[in-house]
């Protein structure tokens, strides 16, 4: 089939992506909300301008969409981009990197169904020490963007997560709880490099802003595109 993807730039949207791929289907565009709200309920806010390169990177028109990230509000702005990039670039459904949401997931349901558009979300549900294996194990490059969750510190940004990492994740779930994938808002991410990008992301100029010893995020004041 022919589909779109709801992308944020971190390892779910990309893994996704990836996934649907990987079954055959057509990738014709990406759809990016850029939020005014930090902690919008519905969308990625992280190091989102940064989608225009990693749509670069893999060859793909993106379509953005600017919301004030009001609740409930955003969902008729995510509505109106959904809409225009199928006027552009003609799909029959849409995929979500959502793996336990259920208020985002209900919500972009809702949408797709007023549209007459499919829903595919291939990690809905996957164990999230499952998804984080696979994501190194399928050569995944990816960093922390943001932490807010007991046991993380700003140490953790602009860090690839490797083996080492998923391990001090695993520890952390099993000491705080805390959810190894990140779904729960402990931390969110970033992918430099997978196999869909025919260039690496690359960071060359950052800043850590440290809210608390467990609260930080990663302002990217600079980045471009490098050939891998």
């Amino acid at each position: 089939m022919k589909l779109a993807v709801l992308f944020t730039g971190g390892k779910d949207s990309v893994y996704a992506t990836y996934l649907a791929r990987k079954q055959g289907h057509q990738i014709t565009c990406l759809i990016t909300l850029k939020s005014e709200n930090l902690y919008s309920y519905m969308f990625h806010t992280p190091a989102i301008e940064l989608t225009e390169l990693q749509a670069e990177a893999m060859g793909l028109p993106l379509i953005t969409q600017a919301t004030a990230g009001e609740k409930e509000i955003e969902l008729k702005d995510l509505a109106t981009a959904i809409h225009e990039a199928r006027q552009k670039y003609s799909f029959d459904g849409i995929i979500t990197g959502a793996l336990f949401s259920d208020y985002q997931s209900s919500r972009i349901q809702k949408i797709a169904e007023e549209l007459k558009l499919e829903v595919f979300s291939p990690l809905w549900h996957k164990p999230q020490k499952e998804e984080m294996q696979e994501l190194l194990d399928e050569r995944f490059k990816f960093i922390m963007t943001s932490i807010a969750a007991e046991g993380l510190d700003k140490e953790w940004l602009n860090k690839p997560v490797s083996q080492k990492e998923l391990d001090k994740l695993n520890e952390l779930n099993e000491r705080f709880g805390l959810n190894v994938s990140g779904e729960g808002g402990e931390f969110e991410t970033l992918v430099l490099d997978c196999p869909l990008f025919k260039k690496q992301l690359v960071l060359e100029e950052v800043k850590i802003i440290e809210e608390s010893q467990n609260t930080a995020r990663l302002l990217v004041k600079k980045a471009v595109l490098k050939g891998k």
